[in-house]
């Protein structure tokens, strides 16, 4: 393991809270950077409001600690469709920001909180934002041995998660309406992982282990969507009849597994005739002898 002074970038949202006291629990001293203030405050947490485009504020959060956790994002699909400049600058810019600073002040180790959408052709510009960044943490290794861990997550679920997040949508409209709704097909299936679990998983990445990997954080089995609706309608008292499939195409989102990111190979345009190179450098050497001379 690394020092035990550790500071987490969106350390107040949902999975960043619940890090950030599971780190506080295990004795590290960690240092919350988040544009809005956590909660509860634990004795061993410390609390800056920023956000990861400002490089002064950011600054002060990662000064000091030798690793770095970047939960901090525009992590929804929607919203990304709808602000694409947003999800750039937080999710493309934010990370780089972060990374110059973590060179700076030669900080050990950069975990980054990716998405299973990160590899595939689905997630709109969500998912493009998360494999750029991937790729620019790549690079920072690369050119200054920063060392890095990716976290692809999976669908999270459990206590203090947003409205929109997926499940919380469907439980929110049932108590509302007494229906058990989902847009997309019936045969959707997703990986869900608690909350919890993804803490420890990230705890875990924090081992030179796993120094430089790629990890997938889903949960341990697949779960049908008309499961989690029968078992939401027995729960909630809900009538099997009650349970309603839309069907609709949902822009971004995956059935059962994300279709994997394919390379696009470019082919080669041919021209009839093509300028000839060792002539075309000669009338070259004497356009540029005439700037200088």
């Amino acid at each position: 393991m690394y020092s035990k002074q550790i500071t987490v970038l969106g350390g107040s949202g949902f999975l960043g809270s619940e890090l950030s006291d599971l780190l506080a629990k295990k004795n590290y001293k960690v240092v919350i950077f988040d544009i809005k203030k956590k909660s509860h405050l634990k004795a061993n947490q410390k609390f800056i409001k920023g956000s990861v485009l400002n490089i002064q504020k950011l600054s002060k959060a990662i000064k000091g600690s030798k690793i770095v956790l970047n939960f901090a994002a525009l992590a929804d699909i929607d919203i990304a469709r709808d602000k694409p400049i947003d999800t750039i600058k937080v999710n493309v810019l934010g990370t780089v920001n972060s990374l110059i600073l973590c060179k700076k002040f030669k900080v050990k180790k950069f975990i980054q909180a990716s998405s299973i959408y990160a590899n595939s052709e689905q997630g709109g510009f969500y998912a493009s934002s998360k494999k750029a960044a991937e790729d620019y943490i790549e690079k920072f290794y690369e050119e200054f041995k920063i060392k890095f861990t990716i976290l692809r997550f999976g669908s999270l679920y459990g206590l203090g998660t947003t409205k929109n997040n997926g499940v919380n949508t469907i439980i929110d409209e049932a108590l509302k309406n007494n229906i058990l709704s989902y847009q997309g097909s019936s045969l959707a299936a997703r990986n869900y992982v608690h909350v919890g679990d993804a803490a420890q998983d990230c705890i875990k990445s924090i081992s030179r282990k796993y120094d430089n990997k790629y990890l997938n954080i889903t949960g341990n089995k697949k779960i049908k969507i008309n499961f989690l609706m029968k078992l939401l309608a027995k729960f909630m008292k809900i009538e099997n009849s009650d349970i309603k499939y839309h069907n609709l195409k949902m822009e971004g989102h995956y059935v059962n597994v994300p279709r994997k990111f394919k390379p696009r190979h470019g082919s080669k345009l041919i021209l009839k005739k093509y300028v000839n190179f060792e002539k075309s450098l000669r009338e070259l050497i004497i356009e540029r002898r005439k700037k200088i001379i």
